[in-house]
């Protein structure tokens, strides 16, 4: 036999155990897969936080080394990093300055009109049935049913608080776990924020040594459109949201609806969310708002409506750009299948993945007609 044939008889019979033993256990592979991805959890984190913070950090060493001394020029990366960890750091607690008084306040509010919320809601409800004549729903007590289901849930409430208590040792590991992880993460994006230049050339150096060039090439041409699109989808995703959520809290101030700051930053943080997020932020404000005055949370959907329309057709075409180049329908298809997939983070990477990859097609579509007007030219 051929050892040709020989080798590729070999290699098949390999794949074909392999396969074979993967499916057998795939509940045992895909468990070990997930505890890999766990044990390098505070490596993905930090260099997720590296890479949002990799542009705000090379402009300010760019502005450090224009106007420190020549002698402290060194330290211009460790000063840029500093910079951008305190802004984040002050957003983040500016951020919940805003949120958790006004929180408090909505759920005092809320527990302090309760009586006065049932008995709105009752009164409704009886002139509901009075103009409709429905006699058999007359005799329904609207009160008493919240004020049943209000005990129900705090007895509930009480009851899970009470057979958790002793698993409070499990309780205090998974708050050290996410401490230590936290802290982790924090220590690989510093390290990855101060060798950047470093390791992007070590990485571009690796590819070049172990690739064949005709490989090498196009896949930095790929990681380079990788690192361009989710910058670009980043950037204009935060823009967006300090955008929307400004023009929020400016119109709710002026209209007087309530709890302006807290909705604001709802719906700001929200818009970070493609397509679904404008559905969540309205929700989460109109149930806030809905406790005071159904009419103002009405209100307020149509002006967060005629606001989202005017920011997403005129404010963030021109501040942001044509964003991603992805169509519109392509945009809704990958939120949804990468909600579906990977839950929470399939919503925020799914867009940005969807663009790389209509880029990639596109450009490959485009080189295949070339050749193909190539080669109709030569015969």
């Amino acid at each position: 036999m051929d050892n040709k044939l020989f080798r590729k008889l070999l290699a098949l019979i390999t794949y074909a155990i392999v396969l074979v033993a993967f499916l057998l256990k795939i509940d045992a592979v895909t468990g070990w897969l997930a505890g890999a991805l766990n044990a390098f959890r505070p490596l993905f984190i930090g260099f997720a936080v590296a890479f949002i913070l990799n542009r705000p950090c090379n402009y300010f060493t760019r502005l450090y080394e224009a106007h420190l001394p020549e002698k402290l020029r060194r330290a211009s990366r460790g000063l840029a990093i500093l910079t951008s960890y305190a802004i984040l750091l002050a957003a983040v607690a500016v951020l919940i300055s805003l949120v958790v008084p006004q929180l408090i306040l909505s759920l005092q509010t809320f527990v302090g009109n309760l009586g006065s919320y049932a008995a709105n809601l009752q009164k409704l409800y009886d002139s509901v049935v009075e103009r409709f004549d429905l006699e058999l729903l007359a005799g329904v007590n609207l009160t008493a049913l919240i004020t049943d289901s209000l005990k129900s849930l705090l007895s509930g409430a009480l009851n899970l608080l009470t057979s958790t208590i002793p698993q409070i040792v499990t309780v205090t590991g998974t708050v050290i776990s996410g401490i230590v992880t936290a802290l982790l993460s924090l220590i690989f994006s510093v390290y990855m924020l101060a060798g950047a230049p470093r390791l992007v050339s070590q990485c571009r150096r690796l590819t070049v040594t172990y690739l064949p060039r005709r490989m090498s090439e196009p896949v930095l041409a790929v990681a380079r459109l990788t690192a361009d699109t989710f910058t670009k989808y980043i950037s204009g995703q935060l823009i967006e949201a300090c955008i929307l959520g400004g023009l929020c809290f400016i119109g709710m101030c002026l209209f007087r609806f309530d709890y302006a700051p807290l909705i604001s930053v709802v719906i700001a943080v929200s818009a970070l969310i493609p397509v679904a997020g404008a559905y969540i932020g309205a929700v989460v404000a109109a149930l806030l708002l809905v406790m005071i005055d159904p009419l103002e949370a009405l209100l307020f959907l149509v002006f967060l409506v005629i606001l989202q329309q005017l920011e997403g057709n005129l404010i963030y075409p021109r501040v942001v750009g044509s964003s991603l180049g992805l169509p519109g329908i392509w945009v809704l298809a990958a939120v949804t299948v990468g909600g579906s997939l990977l839950g929470f983070v399939g919503l925020i990477v799914s867009v940005p993945v969807t663009a790389i990859l209509y880029t990639l097609l596109r450009h490959d579509v485009a080189r295949r007609a070339r050749i193909r007007e190539a080669d109709g030219e030569e015969s």
